[in-house]
């Protein structure tokens, strides 16, 4: 089995080598293709208005000027075009990638970027903040990754369907279990801005999250880190919702097709 391996912290970052040890469980044909520089927020966007620059940093192991994104395409339509990957592992990411981050993580839209160039695609992270000692159990990954990642390519996974996994903010031997989540919603926002001032004393801005707990319903994924459990979820790139896309049809029916 081929394994392309990327992230969006950047070819330098730990949990990408965490990523890189538990994909050598699975196989002895791993590829790294991973941004040169952190690329954290950067979600399912290209790099179309300048060139994508390309370094073969090691045997294997190659650093892109850009995003996850243009990381996975390089990957399987140029690096490895005579012989595609058979999965995509994008991560370990450094903090959750749960509720709403999915729609702004890199280390998603790598995942979402294998799964439409037709690869079986999981992404991975790790939960950072809420533990008193600091500690970052990037050997909980480890622990658990290689056997998750079997037992999800045993499924059948649809067409542009990846699979998002997070993991608690907990040594190995204290996670509560393992459980299929659906993502949640965040019910207060994180996100506030810090103005600065330059020298000059024009203004700039810095965007900052914090990590607050939310009141999250069960079932989702925010719970499931909560309680201290892998959070395993499916997600798809079809973002339709098809209440309303019902509802919508029957408002409009009588102008015409509909």
């Amino acid at each position: 089995m081929r394994i392309l391996v990327t992230n969006d912290d950047g070819i330098n970052a730990p949990g990408l080598k965490c990523l890189e040890d538990i994909a050598a469980q699975l196989s002895d044909d791993v590829w790294v293709v991973a941004p040169e520089t952190n690329q954290s927020g950067a979600s399912h966007s290209l790099t179309l208005h300048e060139p994508l620059r390309c370094q073969e940093v090691s045997e294997r192991r190659y650093a892109v000027r850009g995003t996850p994104t243009d990381c996975v395409i390089m990957g399987v339509r140029h690096i490895l075009l005579d012989h595609p990957p058979d999965l995509v592992l994008s991560g370990v990411n450094y903090g959750t990638n749960i509720a709403e981050d999915v729609t702004y993580s890199g280390t998603i839209a790598g995942a979402i970027e294998g799964a439409l160039l037709g690869v079986r695609s999981i992404a991975m992270s790790l939960a950072v903040g809420f533990n008193e000692d600091g500690e970052i159990h990037w050997e909980t990954p480890m622990a658990f990754g290689p056997k998750i990642i079997r037992q999800l390519l045993e499924s059948d996974l649809p067409n542009e369907v990846l699979v998002n996994v997070n993991y608690p903010d907990l040594a190995p031997d204290d996670v509560a279990g393992i459980t299929i989540a659906r993502q949640g919603r965040r019910d207060q926002q994180n996100l506030h801005i810090d103005e600065r001032h330059d020298t000059w004393g024009r203004p700039y801005f810095w965007f900052g999250f914090e990590r607050r707990k939310s009141n999250p319903i069960e079932g989702t994924d925010l719970w499931a880190i909560y309680k201290g459990m892998i959070s395993v979820t499916p997600l798809h790139v079809d973002l339709t919702h098809q209440p309303m896309h019902d509802a919508l049809k029957g408002i409009f029916r009588g102008e015409g097709k509909v």
